[in-house]
């Protein structure tokens, strides 16, 4: 840019070069400039001949004064201002002789401010008598004043600056009363939420304990303490909710940055939420669940998301699993929503991952970093190795700084509003905003409300324009997650990893037990398979040669157990009650059943599970028998386990046996007499006979 340049001008104390010689300038008239001289007396120089010397040179010029803050005058009062632009016009008429406000373009200097008849001192004197003939009290010394501080400080200079002058932050309070209340203050960060009376309270209270010591300070007035109180916590108001003082408290303290990021998977976040909406459990219990989800950063692509009545670690852990594997077409769903039929590169993709021949309309992202929060669920330690084991890194946030995972939160908060509004039994974000009898409405269950987000995510929010996705040459055209996952994957390329099913069994949480005759107990359930090898050590000394064996918390049909002895392959091991109650549930619904019959045997212990998930199942009304009154804790019970998914039963052993005759109907005969069994006596002789 081209800088604005004014002629060369000599002041006094520059140093210039003339005659070959570094001199310094002394004085400077119309016509003369004194310089000095070294070892002699000063010279003067005609102007002419100086500026006509062609060795001439200003080698050093005066420092000039920074440019005047003028915005300050807009902070002033307006009588101020006016005071200032009145000064202005009589300090510039005596510096150059006319008023650019007062006079006209071709007006000259009045004859007593003219520069070129009168000194400065002349025309400050003449200002001083006219102002004081006007009926102003100025002397010539104030005149001079005004005179070098508008040279200083410009406009500025002439205003009264006792309205915007500087005071002490906390005014008169003394700094330990400061220091007490920043205690208190400090101390209520992680607390509830409380009124300023207690924050004072608290401050006298820190005053006395010091004062205990030997520092006596007096206590100003409430009035004094609550201005300091409204100083001390402003933009983290102590009235404000404990959620965001913590988040302000704790946050990070360094300039926010910003993620740059090129390629699907390079950023993923992942976080849960309850979901508002009331899901009709099994056996009619209503009641809340939570969505955990993950969104890639580039793409805005959800790359998976799934709803759990209470969200556990091997949930996220699932969600990684579900990531890294296609959206497969479910039935019913339309043929629009095939990935053969939307933007993506689907012939290009298919020659790389057959596993997309039958996928839906979502990108299969593979995620390079996992950024989470501290929630128990991420920092568990099933969680980290999931993530060791997929060579994603893992990387938590601050704590108490939702900000820096902020991608997943819009997310989840957009699901809130874009989908559950529209749902049944849709309950606001709080009570506030709750309707009246929700739980009367025809509520989804949880497999269909989950089935009713997967299309949902495929069919609306992948093809939904998304305001962050946007092209830097055009900003006025914006992308849709497959549409942005289309451009990216042209110039990133695609990754595909296929989780065989040894490697979804390595995503599942872990335990150590024995191996015996009778198989494997887990929370009193036995678990048998034709593989295992029993009653011997598993080489692992750590562990005291016992066996590492992975479960699934959601179904208890089947356990798998690492052969330590071999190459680490997978034994499946069976629950050995598994004919008798094929439906599947967790380890919520055994514990809760366990604590019912605590000295009951196994089978009691699954008949009786088993029972609670048929009455559940049945409803009410369903069996003929009158059940017993169910508490509301049997009731969230049966409808949380009953989100597991159904577990295939294996197939019973053909019987090669020939099918025997149909029996010939017979007449009917009395029937005999029943002789009831005798009670057995433990401490009976069992070879006594009677």
């Amino acid at each position: 840019m081209r800088r604005l340049s004014r002629p060369a001008a000599i002041g006094v104390g520059e140093r210039v070069r003339f005659g070959g010689q570094v001199r310094a300038v002394l004085a400077v008239s119309a016509q003369v400039v004194t310089l000095s001289a070294e070892g002699g007396s000063p010279r003067e120089i005609p102007l002419a001949m100086l500026l006509g010397d062609e060795s001439f040179e200003v080698l050093s010029s005066r420092v000039r004064m920074p440019l005047p803050p003028v915005s300050l005058l807009e902070a002033l009062p307006e009588h101020a201002r006016e005071k200032a632009l009145w000064w202005e016009g009589h300090i510039l008429e005596v510096l150059h002789g006319t008023d650019p406000a007062a006079a006209g373009e071709d007006a000259g200097p009045r004859p007593e401010y003219d520069p070129a008849r009168h000194s400065l001192t002349a025309r400050e004197r003449a200002k001083a008598a006219e102002l004081t003939a006007a009926g102003y009290r100025v002397s010539v010394s104030t005149i001079g004043n005004f005179r070098r501080r508008y040279q200083i400080e410009g406009l500025l200079g002439l205003a009264d600056r006792r309205p915007v002058r500087k005071k002490p932050q906390f005014g008169k309070v003394d700094d330990a009363v400061v220091e007490a209340m920043r205690k208190a203050l400090k101390e209520g960060e992680d607390d509830s939420t409380r009124t300023g009376t207690y924050i004072i309270w608290r401050t006298s209270e820190i005053l006395q304990e010091a004062g205990e010591e030997g520092q006596e300070v007096e206590l100003p007035s409430q009035a004094t303490l609550y201005r300091l109180l409204a100083k001390l916590s402003q933009g983290n108001p102590i009235s404000g909710t404990a959620r965001n003082r913590r988040s302000r408290a704790h946050g990070a303290k360094a300039p926010f940055g910003q993620w740059t990021v090129f390629a699907p998977g390079e950023v993923v976040q992942i976080d849960s939420t309850p979901l508002d909406v009331l899901v009709r459990l099994d056996d009619g219990v209503v009641g809340k669940v939570e969505l955990t989800g993950m969104i890639d950063v580039a793409t805005r692509t959800v790359t998976a998301a799934v709803l759990r009545p209470s969200t556990k670690s091997v949930d996220a852990s699932v969600l990684l699993a579900r990531t890294v594997t296609p959206e497969l077409m479910r039935p019913g769903w339309a043929d629009a929503l095939r990935m053969s039929r939307s933007v993506l590169p689907y012939r290009r993709l298919l020659n790389i991952d057959e596993r997309l021949e039958h996928a839906a309309a979502k990108p299969v992202i593979v995620p390079e970093m996992i950024v989470c929060d501290h929630g128990m669920v991420f920092i568990s330690r099933n969680f980290k190795a999931s993530c060791r084991f997929l060579e994603i890194d893992f990387q938590p946030t601050h704590k108490a700084s939702p900000f820096q995972k902020g991608h997943v939160e819009k997310m989840l908060d957009s699901v809130g509003t874009v989908f559950a509004q529209f749902v049944a039994g849709y309950t606001g974000r709080s009570t506030d905003h709750r309707g009246r009898n929700l739980d009367k409405q025809s509520l989804w269950s949880l497999p269909e409300l989950q089935e009713l987000l997967d299309e949902w995510l495929v069919a609306t929010w992948q093809n939904r324009e998304h305001d962050g996705l946007r092209d830097p040459l055009h900003p006025g055209r914006s992308f849709t997650p497959n549409e942005k996952y289309a451009a990216l994957v042209e110039a990133c390329g695609y990754v595909s990893v296929a989780l065989s099913a040894e490697d979804y069994i390595e995503l599942l949480p872990s335990v150590w037990r024995a191996v015996n005759d009778y198989g494997i107990r887990i929370k009193r359930r036995t678990y048998d398979g034709p593989g295992l090898i029993r009653r011997q050590h598993s080489g692992v000394m750590e562990k005291k040669g016992l066996w590492e064996i992975h479960h699934d918390p959601y179904d208890i049909s089947r356990i798998w157990v690492r052969n330590h002895h071999g190459d680490g392959e997978w034994i499946e091991a069976t629950w050995k009650h598994l004919r008798h109650t094929p439906v599947p549930f967790g380890d919520l619904a055994w514990d809760h059943a366990a604590q019912g019959l605590p000295e009951g045997t196994e089978a009691e212990i699954a008949e009786a599970a088993a029972a609670l998930l048929t009455r559940a199942h049945a409803g009410p009304g369903g069996t003929n028998a009158k059940p017993r009154k169910r508490s509301r804790r049997d009731k969230q019970v049966a409808a949380r386990t009953k989100a597991a998914l159904p577990v295939a039963i294996p197939p019973p052993v053909p019987n090669t046996a020939p099918d025997p005759e149909p029996p010939q109907p017979e007449e009917e005969e009395p029937l005999a007499k029943v002789i009831p069994l005798g009670l057995f006596d433990p401490l009976a002789d069992p070879w006594k006979t009677r």
